[in-house]
């Protein structure tokens, strides 16, 4: 069964028993080993426990595809279901998955991760496609997710934090779920555990650029119509492997805030007043940028920049051409634009 993303949260949190086998797959691979625990532990809360959790591995299938069957179908020396785990599969697990799920035997829980995994992905649809399975998709994480995270963490370390620090450590964590926990369980031991308050200073001193290549720096150049620098920054990008994917909505977020500080200006607000009302807030080293930027998108030419990037997503997604090809071309001409 395909899970939608509002309802990521409560599944994780709360395996339903009719459940057999849960899929959690995406190019996030921090969030998807991050969720397929969440999901676990409330199996077994020692994942190392051999008694409670199996491990098998592909190539242990490979040999006996219906091992995977016996694991969920075994029933647990301690009591209470079984976890049968399994990371970093693909489509050579199907055949032994399929098995499980035509089968009634035992009350066990299969979890498997997975990377990035295309429609077509035979294991992709067998567990979309069935109802006692759930199909989880972990995508990039967005700066509402990377709020939410941030206040998290710090509340569960029994901290607070200010305003301009959530804005710098939304600004500069990246995409990947697992590096960003990282970058704050940095930022946690740095502040000690007697609690406090994080501030910008304390951010700065401890989380540095992990926002894969600064991809908030390339969509800051677009809208700059700062062409160099974005020739430059879209060749670390094609060097370092970064999503076309995740340049292009970076860039659709920063328009999408300056089409709404846009709309407050049309209406008789300053441009002051108009970068007052965005949140998150702008962080202050960028105000004045940010500014000078609104001057130059009318909300009319926002909303053509925007369809130029819907138009190159699913370029990216359905042609079969080069998926940098395809975002260098949106956004050298966006660039263009803005100057």
């Amino acid at each position: 069964m395909k899970v939608k993303p509002r309802d990521i949260p409560a599944l994780v949190k709360n395996i339903g028993p009719h459940v057999r086998a849960v899929l959690v797959f995406g190019r996030d691979e921090g969030l998807a080993r991050e969720r397929a625990d969440l999901i676990s532990k409330q199996i077994a809360p020692d994942l190392s426990d051999p008694f409670q959790v199996a491990k098998p591995s592909s190539d242990d299938l490979k040999n006996a595809p219906s091992l995977l069957l016996d694991e969920v179908a075994a029933i647990s020396m301690l009591g209470g279901r079984r976890l049968v785990r399994m990371d970093g599969v693909g489509n050579e697990v199907t055949d032994s998955v399929k098995l499980v799920l035509a089968s009634s035997q035992g009350d066990g829980l299969l979890v498997m991760t997975a990377g990035d995994l295309k429609p077509s992905s035979s294991v992709r649809k067998l567990f979309e496609a069935e109802k006692t399975a759930l199909a989880i998709p972990c995508y990039e994480d967005s700066a509402r997710d990377l709020m939410g995270l941030v206040q998290s963490v710090l509340a569960d370390a029994n901290l607070t934090v200010t305003q301009d620090a959530v804005a710098y450590l939304v600004d500069n964590l990246g995409s990947d779920r697992m590096v960003s926990r990282g970058e704050l369980d940095k930022l946690v031991l740095y502040k000690g555990t007697e609690g406090g308050q994080v501030t910008l200073s304390d951010a700065e001193a401890c989380v540095g650029d992990t926002a894969a290549l600064g991809l908030n720096q390339i969509a800051e150049a677009v809208t700059a119509g700062n062409l160099s620098m974005l020739e430059k920054l879209l060749e670390r990008a094609r060097v370092s492997g970064e999503s076309a994917i995740a340049i292009i909505r970076t860039l659709q977020n920063r328009m999408m805030r300056l089409h709404l500080a846009r709309g407050h200006m049309d209406c008789g607000m300053s441009a002051g007043e108009a970068l007052g009302k965005l949140r998150p807030p702008v962080f202050f080293g960028e105000r004045d940028k940010f500014q000078r930027e609104i001057s130059m998108w009318s909300a009319r030419k926002v909303e053509q920049a925007l369809d130029i990037l819907r138009e190159a997503e699913l370029d990216c997604k359905t042609t079969g051409n080069p998926a940098d090809v395809i975002c260098a071309r949106a956004l050298l001409r966006l660039t263009k634009a803005a100057r």
